[in-house]
């Protein structure tokens, strides 16, 4: 699945071209996802646009989508909660934020609570 484009930067500046011979060339990220010590992951809680309701967001995961999505999915298994993963982030339903720090850390993750 490709990631959504949110922006004409996302583009990465091409809008139009008056060159019939004109073919863009996207960049492609073959790049590989760092080993978990170098990725350095913020724990926080986030009530903002969701009804009041309290999320704990992972964020700050560099590398592939799909890496990133089964990290997610292992999250949410070992937390017993449900949640999502949107625009390089990841939703888990609650607050459990201390729960997801510890299972980070087993994992090898560099990690921190954010905020409050």
């Amino acid at each position: 699945m490709k990631p959504k484009k949110n922006s004409l930067s996302d583009l990465g500046g091409i809008m139009y071209s008056t060159n019939p011979d004109f073919e863009y060339e996207q960049e492609t990220d073959d790049t590989l996802t760092p080993p978990n010590q170098q990725q350095d992951l913020r724990v926080m809680l986030d009530k903002k646009n969701r009804g009041g309701k309290a999320v704990t967001l992972v964020t700050g995961y560099k590398g592939k989508t799909e890496d990133l999505e089964i990290l997610g999915k292992m999250l949410k298994n070992k937390c017993g909660v449900g949640g999502s993963v949107k625009d390089g982030e990841i939703l888990i339903q609650g607050d459990v934020r201390d729960k997801v720090v510890i299972i980070l850390q087993k994992e090898g993750y560099k990690v921190k609570k954010a905020g409050g």
